[in-house]
């Protein structure tokens, strides 16, 4: 199988199917898996086993459907383009650039384009999530010990 994204808008239909199928996979999202039975508009039936970390990505979508989102299927190894990868962390294509020379995130040369991997821009994302997570606990603790807490 070879990688490749896939993107789709729904259709004011498909979020309402979307909205529905949520709600009823959801009473499984703590099970470690889930035994499904299938029946396709063409009359074939089918029985499956889905593990609980795919009814966890299969209710992702769901919920990003039935809001009239994109969606959008990227493998873990899949290279992006610095266009993609600065779209990923809602920054400008320069500054991502300027996060690549300074070795921030690292990537490769291919010809004269740059080629990152979506886990090293989900790790830098991650990281840097992390950081302000930390920063606005010391300030809100800061505010408190100085009593200005509400």
């Amino acid at each position: 199988m070879t990688a490749q994204k896939v993107v789709h808008l729904p259709t004011q239909a498909e979020m309402e199917q979307a909205k529905i199928s949520s709600r009823t996979l959801s009473k499984y999202a703590d099970a470690d898996r889930v035994q499904m039975s299938l029946r396709g508009s063409n009359g074939e039936t089918d029985e499956l086993v889905l593990p609980g970390h795919v009814i966890q990505i299969l209710l992702g979508v769901l919920s990003e459907m039935s809001r009239g989102n994109a969606i959008s299927l990227i493998p873990h190894h899949q290279e992006l383009s610095t266009q993609e990868a600065a779209n990923l962390l809602n920054v400008s294509r320069p500054y991502l650039i300027g996060l690549l020379e300074k070795g921030d995130i690292p990537f490769r040369k291919v010809g004269a384009h740059r080629r990152v991997l979506l886990t090293d821009v989900l790790t830098y994302k991650e990281n840097v999530d992390q950081q302000r997570r930390e920063t606005l606990a010391e300030l809100t603790a800061l505010s408190q010990d100085e009593g200005m807490g509400y």
